[in-house]
């Protein structure tokens, strides 16, 4: 079975819940407001859900302006240098305003956290910041919000994390949920910070994922994507269930019309992982399989462990066994070892390959990763072309990708209204791509077909069957 030294103990359960209930006394007679702000990726996101359920259930409601709110938490990413930066610009527009209210209770918590450097940063020139916390006690958050009361609280332990279960989550959505299966991770490519803000992986127990699966279907959710940093190694700790399983066993829950996962780690993919996606009808005809470069040299200088053709290889045997599936990836342009030839055979994947959607970044030097010391061969200029070249090429294969689809009924699951009309509804087929239709708000949580009539890079739009 998996470890159980790494869930918390209900002694520390028990003492959080004593928090909750002295914040509510304190509250009482009152409705303080809360605003959360998630920078970073799906598993940030997923955190924020469960602060914002703690939060609720100290008796907060939650509101989307910052000026207006009684506490003000910041989720952090630590990925990449501009998300740190925002944080930057963001926590510092609040200065005035703890000024003018000295009672509001500014916290900044994640995955920037649980660098050193960041740390002393805050605490030396945010003096107006009144939580810091990581990855590794969101679960103090009561008590954490208790002591910032009284006095400044700063709450990051420098370990591999815990598995917590039962932490209330407040959902963005009730008809499609993110699940985290396992946290962490083991990888360690060279310019990676996540296995030193999320530590090591660890799987959470099946029957924990399942009831909370079970769950979310009784509450009407209809899609579920699972989460981690390399969800194909989950259950490495375990003796009996790996993901594929997990896949199969979530299946049979009555209500849970799809399931998708992020992210895949390449040296990790499995002929019966391949087989499930292929013939399990809830699981989506979707991988996202992130290859970052296509250059041997340069895989081998990320620590990606494998090749460029062993990524074709994987690729060309999933098309055979889902030939319509839908392949995004990751892609970083500019590591600090890479040149114009290895540009050049990433170039040569995408356009084999022919991916749905590419996710692109430039590469960002991270403090305390070995790429950080790396030499850069290409200016900074050469590797702007290149980002450019890149995406000009990944535009053109999308858009000509989705104006295939055109005349094509899908079958969408209706997700809500869209972002930018409130008069359309938006959902998302089997291969996550984005519709967008006229039709009844009723239809909202449900499948319907929808004829595609126009397509754009990023988008379709089409009309109800």
């Amino acid at each position: 079975m998996i470890k159980k030294d790494i869930h918390i103990s209900q002694t520390e359960i028990d003492r959080q819940r004593s928090m909750i209930e002295k914040i509510k006394n304190k509250n009482e007679g009152k409705t303080p407001l809360a605003y959360v702000l998630t920078l970073g990726c799906a598993q940030n996101e997923n955190d924020s859900e469960r602060i914002r359920g703690i939060l609720i259930e100290m008796g907060y409601s939650m509101c989307d302006d910052e000026k207006k709110a009684d506490i003000v938490i910041f989720n952090t990413c630590a990925v990449r240098e501009n998300a740190e930066l925002k944080v930057y610009g963001f926590i510092g527009a609040l200065k005035n305003i703890k000024a003018l209210r000295p009672d509001i209770l500014i916290g900044v918590c994640g995955c920037m956290m649980q660098q050193p450097h960041i740390v002393e940063h805050i605490k030396n020139s945010y003096r107006h910041v009144d939580m810091v916390f990581g990855t590794h006690t969101l679960h103090h958050l009561p008590q954490i919000i208790y002591s910032a009361m009284k006095q400044r609280v700063v709450d990051v332990e420098d370990t591999d994390g815990y598995i917590i279960e039962n932490v209330p989550h407040l959902r963005t959505s009730s008809i499609v949920a993110s699940v985290a299966i396992m946290y962490g991770c083991n990888n360690f490519c060279t310019y990676c910070i996540v296995p030193y803000v999320r530590g090591r992986e660890r799987s959470r127990l099946p029957s924990d994922i399942l009831a909370e699966v079970q769950g979310l279907a009784a509450q009407g959710c209809r899609e579920i994507t699972l989460l981690g940093q390399n969800v194909n190694s989950y259950g490495r700790d375990c003796d009996e269930v790996d993901f594929a399983d997990l896949l199969n066993l979530i299946s049979e829950i009555d209500g849970i019309e799809r399931i998708r996962f992020v992210s895949s780690h390449p040296k990790d993919i499995t002929d019966k992982l391949i087989s499930v996606i292929a013939s399990n009808k809830k699981v989506c005809n979707q991988l996202h399989l992130p290859f970052q470069a296509g250059s041997n040299k340069v895989l081998t200088d990320m620590n990606r462990k494998y090749t460029k053709e062993q990524y074709l290889d994987i690729i060309n045997k999933v098309k055979k066994a889902v030939p319509n599936v839908a392949i995004t990836s990751d892609i970083i342009v500019g590591f600090p070892t890479e040149n114009a030839d290895d540009f050049e055979h990433t170039l040569d994947v995408i356009k084999q390959v022919k991916f749905d959607m590419l996710y692109t970044f430039l590469y960002s030097k991270r403090k305390g990763t070995p790429a950080e010391k790396m030499e850069f061969v290409l200016s900074d200029a050469e590797i702007k072309k290149n980002f450019d070249r890149l995406l000009s090429i990944q535009n053109e294969i999308s858009n000509k990708k989705n104006k295939e689809l055109i005349n094509t009924v899908q079958n969408v699951l209706v997700e809500g209204v869209s972002k930018t009309n409130k008069d359309v509804l938006a959902g998302r087929t089997e291969f996550g791509k984005i519709v967008n239709f006229q039709g009844n708000k009723e239809l909202i949580g449900q499948l319907v077909y929808v004829k595609i009539t126009l397509a754009a890079t990023w988008s379709l739009t089409g009309e109800l069957i």
